[in-house]
């Protein structure tokens, strides 16, 4: 088995996380393999491997047919909208773990996968006052969602990474743009994910959008154990970078580093 750590000086994103990882040498057939496993359509996934700063590292994107979204929560009065493809419509919490569950994914990834929407689910349902019950997660980015937590938990499990330890996240501040207004970074989800958690978190103040997302939050909140600077006496195996999508007006990427677990 090995340990990860999470160098993320840019925050963390879902699809940072599965950059990192097909940049460490996850199979990337065998991820689209697995994810055939949850049985859902209506997505295309794509990895390039590229230079930023003139560092390479791997840029992975879930593209969706209808573009991208940000934010989660979709209430009732948006459902029934014109045109949307079945596999697109705004789904409840309790949809994606029927789908989770119904689909022929290991027992492992399963669990983890329903920990991280359970926790999303959970801080959008405070911040929006809604029962959880009632949280719907937008029709585009349920599958967006998806598909990087899902992947993110497969990926874990095809390269036998049972540890995951993090350096403290950054986050950006001023506010981004969704489509429904303003939302003040870190946004609000992010944020609640705080309450009652000691992740530590800096807020850089020279970078002007968003650096962690609810599935990065949900991520790190759900798989990371343990949070400080590199290990000092282990030995890395493998260093891998996944690139954000956001202009951070700097290097935009997770650095991971893989370690061979000792006996």
């Amino acid at each position: 088995m090995q340990t990860l750590y999470l160098d993320a000086f840019s925050g963390i994103s879902g699809d940072m996380f599965l950059g990192a990882l097909l940049d460490l040498g996850l199979d990337f057939e065998q991820l689209k393999t697995e994810l055939a496993k949850l049985h859902v359509h209506g997505y295309e996934l794509t990895q390039q491997r590229e230079a930023q700063s003139s560092i390479y590292g791997t840029s992975f994107d879930v593209q969706v047919a209808g573009g991208k979204d940000h934010g989660f929560v979709e209430r009732h009065h948006h459902q029934h909208e014109a045109g949307h493809h079945h596999d697109h419509e705004a789904r409840h919490l309790a949809d994606i773990e029927a789908l989770i569950d119904g689909s022929d994914l290991s027992d492992t990834v399963k669990h983890h996968a329903k920990a991280i929407f359970m926790e999303i689910a959970q801080a959008e349902a405070t911040v929006h006052h809604m029962p959880l019950a009632e949280v719907h997660f937008h029709e585009v980015g349920a599958l967006d969602s998806i598909v990087d937590i899902v992947g993110c938990c497969i990926g874990l499990e095809l390269m036998q990474i049972d540890t995951i330890m993090a350096s403290p996240l950054s986050d950006g501040s001023g506010f981004i743009n969704v489509a429904h207004g303003q939302m003040p970074v870190p946004v609000p989800a992010v944020m609640q994910m705080r309450v009652g958690s000691a992740i530590p978190i800096q807020q850089r103040l020279d970078v002007h959008t968003e650096l962690i997302t609810p599935t990065g939050m949900g991520l790190v909140k759900t798989l990371v154990r343990e949070f400080g600077p590199l290990p000092e006496n282990a030995v890395p195996t493998k260093v891998g970078y996944g690139f954000g999508k956001r202009d951070t007006g700097g290097f935009n990427a997770l650095r991971a580093v893989l370690f061979e677990k000792k006996n």
